[in-house]
């Protein structure tokens, strides 16, 4: 969503690159602002700062089934409809701490998870196609799909667009990161790939369209069956725009964006009016608290969100995994691998109220 930017500093410690998150800082220094039982038991191997599988040239084998789009479903191999409902790492140039396996199996536990999102900025700064280190930043990218894929979750890999408004200002930056990463991981079902994350200062659905058009073959040609998540004008508010004039391909949901406290029955009618028209909607990021990432949690709007997405199968995945001084950060404290009660948010504890009190009509 629109975010504010607030100042931070950007602090490197010996084993991991910490810095302040979700939005524009001063102009030396822009950031952005904004229920099955485990199996695999956490170990210290994987995530940002481990030793990922990967790395060492091999993968361990996942047991989630294939996903495809059909009609304005998620399915299943064999056609059973399956809802996402999971977690969105902060900008993984500043929290990369929370990308570990640890974490993961702690939420898929505990939370009743079975999602996660991995968000890595594009234009900001540390972003992908500005300053950012691209090789710590894929690494990255890699240790989380790797850490899912232990934990046997589903991963989005975001490219998470925001200050470029049009996705078409880094399409070859796009291209070449999609094409890297769906190479490695053409035959893993857990992947799923989010080819831009919020088209804003008015782009159109039309330069969304084409960009889309131009980067998903390149997914396509490595991970010809992976499910591909495309962004909205708007923020992800205009569903309205691609329910009218979707892609011509197949195998694609198009995201929701919203914060609870902003964002109420008007949006919420845009997306029923999408889905009963047969669109395939994915809200890929939201909040119970303001569109900035800040303020208090509006749990009355979060839980007719959360109602509605569920009454429809929709996927659906939270901001943020980090101890960021703001409502939308799940943390409030840095323990970043096996968080208990007092170090969760308002948000968090809410969260995770929710997915607990509703697993049983949801369960994989």
């Amino acid at each position: 969503m629109r975010r504010t930017w607030a100042s931070a500093l950007i602090a490197a410690v010996a084993c991991i690159a910490l810095f302040a998150g979700c939005g524009i800082a001063d102009e030396a220094t822009p950031q952005p602002s904004a229920d099955t039982e485990i199996t695999t038991a956490p170990t210290d191997e994987g995530g940002a700062d481990g030793d990922a599988s990967h790395a060492k040239g091999k993968l361990e084998t996942t047991t989630v089934p294939p996903l495809r789009v059909d009609g304005a479903k998620l399915v299943d191999s064999t056609g059973k409809t399956v809802q996402l409902r999971g977690v969105s790492t902060h900008g993984i140039a500043w929290y990369p701490q929370y990308v570990n396996a640890d974490l993961f199996a702690n939420l898929r536990k505990d939370w009743g998870i079975n999602a996660v999102r991995i968000a890595m900025y594009t234009a900001e700064s540390g972003g992908y196609c500005t300053d950012g280190d691209k090789e710590e930043l894929k690494r990255t990218v890699r240790a989380g799909i790797d850490a899912a894929i232990k934990d046997d979750l589903y991963v989005i890999v975001d490219w998470h667009t925001l200050s470029d408004n049009d996705p078409n200002m880094h399409v070859d930056e796009a291209k070449e990161f999609f094409g890297e990463i769906s190479k490695e991981y053409a035959n893993v079902p857990n992947v799923i790939y989010e080819v831009c994350n919020e088209p804003n200062g008015g782009t159109t659905w039309e330069q969304i369209k084409r960009y889309a058009e131009d980067v998903i073959p390149v997914v396509r040609a490595n991970a010809k069956d992976a499910v591909v998540l495309v962004g909205t004008p708007d923020w992800c508010q205009g569903i309205d725009a691609a329910a009218a004039d979707p892609l011509s391909i197949g195998n694609v949901m198009y995201t929701v964006h919203f914060y609870a406290a902003e964002h109420g029955q008007w949006l919420r009618d845009k997306v029923e009016a999408a889905v009963k028209q047969g669109t395939p909607v994915f809200v890929s990021e939201f909040g119970a608290t303001n569109a900035d990432g800040d303020g208090g949690i509006d749990a009355k709007s979060a839980d007719a969100w959360l109602t509605m997405l569920d009454k429809y199968d929709i996927s659906y995945i939270i901001w943020n995994l980090s101890d960021k001084d703001e409502g939308s950060a799940l943390f409030s404290t840095n323990e970043a691998r096996d968080p208990i009660e007092p170090d969760l948010s308002a948000e968090g504890k809410w969260y995770r109220d929710w997915l607990r009190g509703h697993a049983s009509a949801h369960s994989e």
